[in-house]
């Protein structure tokens, strides 16, 4: 049976690659879609676990070819999802989350109607501000830029199915995974999980 597809959008700041990462260890037959990108990588970052480090021009190339499920420019650097890999990760049975903005999150909506939708806010714009210094990465005049990006990326959190708060990390965890749950309770997949049971069961 194929895998069910999330999306999984917060503003910068928000936590929600932590959150995500921390659902992927402990929750079984679940995959990180990695993305490519156009920004240089981090320091401790690895090409084709955190992100595919590609070109604009390589990038460009992967656009004109239809390689990406969605993309999106964000802070100056494109980021896109290879529809190959997710296609092939949902078709072999395993739930796929993107961790991607609203832009790609629209594109991925209008293309599989049937994904599941997540949107992460901070508990206040002050603890928003102060993860984004807490970083330790981007002068004022970034951090100041961030912010009114994020007042706008956070105006489409009405085009999502679900809205989790993340003040308390371990509850946000709680409530990301029980959505995980019960998308894989849902009665159009447990028809499928257990249809020898429901066979039994009716006969």
């Amino acid at each position: 049976m194929a895998g069910s597809l999330f999306v999984v959008s917060a503003p910068s700041g928000a936590g929600k690659t932590s959150l995500v990462n921390a659902l992927v260890e402990q929750y079984k037959n679940v995959s990180l879609s990695v993305s490519h990108t156009t920004r240089q990588a981090r320091e401790g970052e690895v090409d084709g676990e955190d992100y595919y480090f590609v070109t604009q021009t390589q990038f460009a190339q992967l656009c004109e070819t239809g390689a990406f499920l969605e993309s999106a420019k964000v802070f100056d650097n494109s980021y896109g999802t290879s529809s190959e890999i997710v296609l092939s990760q949902l078709q072999a049975g395993i739930d796929v989350i993107l961790e991607i903005d609203w832009q790609g999150a629209q594109q991925v909506r209008k293309n599989h109607p049937d994904c599941t939708s997540i949107f992460i806010l901070p508990p206040s714009r002050s603890t928003l501000e102060q993860r984004l210094r807490g970083r330790g990465q981007d002068n004022d005049e970034i951090i100041a830029r961030r912010m009114h990006d994020a007042e706008n990326e956070m105006s489409h959190y009405v085009e999502f199915d679900h809205l989790i708060v993340n003040d308390d990390f371990s509850e946000a965890l709680s409530d990301l995974v029980a959505v995980i749950t019960a998308q894989r309770l849902s009665l159009g997949i447990q028809k499928k999980v257990q249809a020898d049971l429901l066979v039994e069961l009716l006969a």
